[in-house]
């Protein structure tokens, strides 16, 4: 892994865990399925239109297309809807924490499935899942929401899902158009519940209308180009490596930008994830390289 790529997996760890702060920002001022609709609307169409003008078009075939549609469908609309609906209710470091499960997950079920993870794959799931356990047993102790926290365990879920699913995609080339279509299926999942349970009136606030910009293009478009260019350099195995910073991105721009306060536990508590999805990466990266 040469030094740019190392550059490019932190910069996308980083946009990609400063998600969780701006779109804290966003649905403490605007109704969350509302306003995710919005979001995936216009980052779909800028996708489409960016990928347009590479002459990328739409080829998925009937196999693709279904695989596209649960991915839509799955980490657009369930998990990011429903982590929008959560940060009403809960913290934003604590919603990115929640999240960087996902990894351990979907490492998890791949070895139920029988991909080969080894001593250290298995002893990084457990050490992961006893740091998310960790930092959820002293939150839940403090009182927080336990709605928002089920929003967030369904969310993460489905993520799993979505990226289990993902491997049946073949983006033939057409990668930036693909994700423009699935953050367009997202929006129109989101925008039924939206218009039957939301109010869809607010104020643009500057704070409102920043976060949602950035939001739009940091993470949605900027943070998934970067991503494809670096699975593209080094493969999808050592670039998921990355993963292990987003709980500690999370929390710190949380901290920084929010002031949201961490605990000596959380402080734990997140180390130990780091070291858990680093370990599972790391051994799924060595067992493909020996398979």
């Amino acid at each position: 892994m040469d030094i740019k790529a190392i550059v490019m997996g932190f910069v996308f760890a980083l946009i990609w865990s400063s998600a969780f702060t701006s779109a804290r920002i966003i649905v403490l001022q605007a109704p969350p399925l509302t306003i995710s609709a919005l979001r995936f609307l216009l980052a779909g169409l800028l996708c489409m239109g960016i990928a347009y003008l590479m002459g990328q078009r739409i080829r998925p075939d009937r196999r693709n297309w279904g695989a596209v549609a649960i991915f839509g469908i799955c980490q657009n609309a369930l998990y990011l809807g429903l982590f929008f609906m959560a940060m009403q209710r809960i913290e934003a470091s604590l919603a990115s924490i929640i999240a960087s499960a996902v990894p351990l997950i979907v490492g998890l079920v791949s070895a139920l499935q029988g991909e080969r993870v080894g001593w250290l794959g298995w002893a990084g799931l457990c050490t992961g899942f006893a740091g998310v356990a960790l930092i959820m047993g002293a939150r839940l102790s403090g009182g927080v929401d336990l709605v928002g926290i089920l929003l967030c365990l369904i969310g993460v879920t489905a993520l799993a899902i979505a990226t289990l699913a993902v491997r049946a995609t073949s983006s033939k080339g057409n990668v930036l158009m693909v994700v423009g279509v699935q953050m367009m299926i997202g929006s129109a999942a989101l925008a039924v519940p939206a218009l039957l349970l939301e109010v869809q009136s607010f104020t643009w606030t500057g704070s409102l209308a920043g976060a949602f910009a950035y939001t739009v293009i940091m993470p949605g478009i900027v943070a998934t180009i970067i991503w494809f260019l670096l699975v593209e350099r080094i493969g999808a195995t050592r670039a998921s490596t990355f993963h292990f910073l987003n709980p500690f991105f999370g929390v710190l721009i949380a901290a920084v930008i929010l002031n949201e306060t961490l605990s000596r536990t959380d402080v734990i508590g997140v180390v130990i994830v780091m070291a858990g999805i680093l370990a599972v990466q790391s051994s799924r990266a060595g067992a493909r390289r020996n398979g």
